[in-house]
């Protein structure tokens, strides 16, 4: 009986950690995320919700805190830029959006100093768009083209897996 039960211990086990890895690979990787940098509405709509969750520390004009990508005396990095000197820009869409409805820490699967808030609980999937569109329709032309690449690239690489 002890050699039945180690192996359905075993299977139920790793059964239960592939349904929990899939779930979340799935809930965290969106595939129809498509920030909106034209839509006025959905910029207006994101620079609000920006200037009230983000500003104060991603800065009122996209510049992030000094030394950025420097960690402080705590060991914590600064917000970044969200302009066109930062890396915002060199993530696709879905990336920016789980980044900032999840966190860091669901992501990469472990903890990770940082001060960037999870917005799950606190953003509405279409809020979380909108900031992004918004951070989005600042970019110069060039950024935001290049940006648009990534994202064709990304999208191209998840049909074919």
């Amino acid at each position: 009986m002890k050699f039945l039960y180690a192996p359905i211990v075993g299977f139920v086990a790793l059964t239960a950690a592939g349904l929990y890895y899939f779930s979340m690979s799935t809930e965290m990787e969106p595939q129809d995320i498509k920030l909106e940098p034209n839509n006025i509405n959905s910029v207006t709509v994101g620079r609000t919700v920006y200037l009230q969750n983000c500003a104060s520390c991603h800065g009122i004009q996209l510049e992030g805190q000094k030394n950025w990508r420097r960690r402080n005396s705590d060991g914590y990095l600064p917000a970044p830029p969200h302009d066109e000197t930062g890396h915002t820009w060199h993530h696709s869409d879905s990336y920016l959006f789980n980044m900032t409805k999840y966190g860091i820490e669901k992501i990469i699967g472990k903890k990770y100093q940082n001060n960037m808030p999870a917005y799950e609980r606190i953003l509405s999937d279409k809020e979380i768009i909108a900031v992004l569109s918004y951070i989005k329709s600042m970019w110069p032309k060039n950024i935001r083209e290049k940006h648009n690449q990534l994202n064709a690239r990304a999208r191209g690489s998840n049909r074919g897996s």
